[in-house]
């Protein structure tokens, strides 16, 4: 760094503080999380009472993109003024937002609504991973991320479930009316504890125009990304300006950077070899799990004919593999005092998994269940230890900072990750279609599939169009597989470091 870190007052925590502390920034992060997928069920609801179709999509992105730009940016302030006030202050935005989603009478007050209550889950996401920092040893800090991959675990089991019955028994607005008790709940819990942690006593002038270019380059460029995804062309003209906004706004701001005293963004950070390469690990496998968590019951409902309930129930090997991966994870560390040996194990396994998910017949549950509850391990391992990797490997002072671009590496990759193997998918069957009487695109051909036109296909196109179908979900999941490999190979080059025992 090219100056002195500043020292950060230490506080001694008891277990009984750490576990009181703990279950407020679960209760924090299950609402954030919760958020990201409890919307899906009622969407088509929604957009029958708001009569807004056309902006359903940005319902889901727009939370997401908001929360991938505010999470560096909370990071960056928790560093500076301590994590209390930055909780805090997530915590409100989230409920008032919340409020004003389940208020909204018309689909643009609702995608509003969700935006800002994005930025509030972006502090969540950043904030509740940097205070564990702050109160546990570097050793010990696996461990208890642990707890957090089983409550994102959580989160994307119950958010679909715990949506669809507020839905169906009571109304949509109860999916954003059920985060005031947990968010009251978590400022209860911890309203002790976050007085206590340490607060650095930093006194510099925030730096806003940094703040200003990041969140617009990485908006216009993640909103892009999102488009793709949605089906939109990748050279669309909206597309090309939104990346050449993008690609200036962040060439601005990396110059900006470089010459501002107090940067929103320490890019000294990412000349340590342990951030740089443990953030494209998580950039490549994190990114991994989303698109498997998308092509799975889609290739189930088109190649095996499942219905939609069913073909969700697919995931649930994958979601709960990945707590029991954490958790290992943080063993290994705590037992070893090392990260390497369980970052390689996790890199070696997930391309094996991926590539037997790509080969097996989804119509066999039991094999198909195993090779994604093996995925789910292994993206499991990889999140809590290379989170712990990087909180080791960087001054105490940058540690909140340094957490939210973990948050943000995996919601980048997944933004655009997803949206090129959307693209090979449709690609693949476009191409492994050519040859039918019917000369469907990738679109069309989900929608001959999964759509209501299915009761009127011929039984011999039906098993065509299937058997096609199927050629390209394994292409598009091979390609998954293959994309792992750049997470092994980043791996190999970490560093061995021993984790010590200390608080500072």
């Amino acid at each position: 760094m090219s100056s002195p870190s500043p020292s950060v007052p230490h506080t001694e925590f008891s277990p009984q503080d750490i576990r009181k502390l703990l279950t407020g920034l679960m209760l924090a992060l299950l609402m954030a999380a919760l958020d990201q997928t409890i919307v899906a069920v009622a969407l088509p609801r929604i957009s029958t009472e708001l009569q807004g179709f056309e902006l359903l999509a940005w319902v889901v992105s727009g939370y997401l993109i908001a929360a991938a730009v505010a999470t560096p940016i909370y990071g960056k302030l928790g560093d500076m003024y301590g994590r209390r006030v930055m909780m805090v202050s997530a915590i409100w935005i989230f409920l008032l937002a919340s409020v004003a989603c389940a208020l909204a009478t018309s689909m643009p007050m609702l995608v509003a609504a969700r935006i800002l209550q994005g930025i509030g889950g972006g502090g969540l996401f950043s904030v509740t991973q940097a205070a564990v920092a702050d109160v546990v040893t570097p050793r010990e800090r696996g461990r208890y991320q642990a707890y957090f991959s089983a409550t994102y675990a959580t989160a994307s089991v119950a958010g679909p479930v715990l949506g669809g019955m507020l839905t169906e028994y009571l109304s949509w607005q109860w999916i954003f009316w059920i985060n005031l008790p947990l968010g009251a709940a978590a400022l209860i819990v911890t309203r002790d504890s976050l007085r206590r942690l340490p607060v650095p006593h930093i006194r510099h002038k925030v730096d806003y125009l940094g703040a200003l270019l990041l969140c617009t380059g990485l908006g216009a460029g993640m909103t892009g990304f999102t488009r793709i995804g949605q089906g939109a062309a990748w050279l669309s003209d909206l597309n090309v300006a939104l990346f050449l906004v993008a690609l200036v706004m962040l060439g601005l701001f990396i110059f900006h950077q470089l010459r501002t005293e107090h940067p929103i963004l320490p890019l000294a950070l990412f000349r340590i070899p342990v951030v740089a390469l443990c953030l494209g690990v998580l950039f490549f496998s994190f990114s991994q799990l989303i698109a498997v968590a998308i092509l799975v019951p889609l290739r189930s409902q088109m190649v095996a004919g499942m219905a939609a309930s069913q073909s969700a129930l697919q995931l649930v090997p994958l979601t709960l593999g990945s707590p029991f991966g954490a958790f290992l994870g943080g063993m290994l560390i705590g037992r070893t005092g090392k990260y390497k040996p369980a970052m390689i194990a996790g890199t070696c396994i997930l391309p094996l998994a991926l590539t037997c998910v790509a080969l097996i017949d989804p119509a066999n549950m039991l094999l198909s269940s195993i090779a994604l509850a093996i995925t789910g391990f292994s993206v499991g391992i990889l999140m809590p230890t290379a989170l712990v990797a990087i909180q080791h490997a960087v001054p105490r002072a940058h540690i909140g900072i340094a957490t939210a671009s973990t948050t943000f590496a995996r919601q980048l990759g997944a933004s655009i990750v997803v949206a090129v193997v959307t693209a090979v998918l449709m690609g693949a069957l476009a191409d492994t279609g050519a040859g039918s009487a019917l000369a469907l695109s990738g679109a069309e051909m989900m929608k001959e599939l999964v759509g209501a036109t299915l009761d009127n296909m011929p039984p011999s196109e039906r098993m065509h169009l299937a058997k096609v179908a199927a050629g390209a979900f394994e292409r598009t999941i091979l390609v998954c597989a293959g994309l792992t490999l750049i997470s092994l190979l980043l791996v190999w080059r970490l560093p061995g470091h021993v984790l010590h025992d200390r608080s500072e």
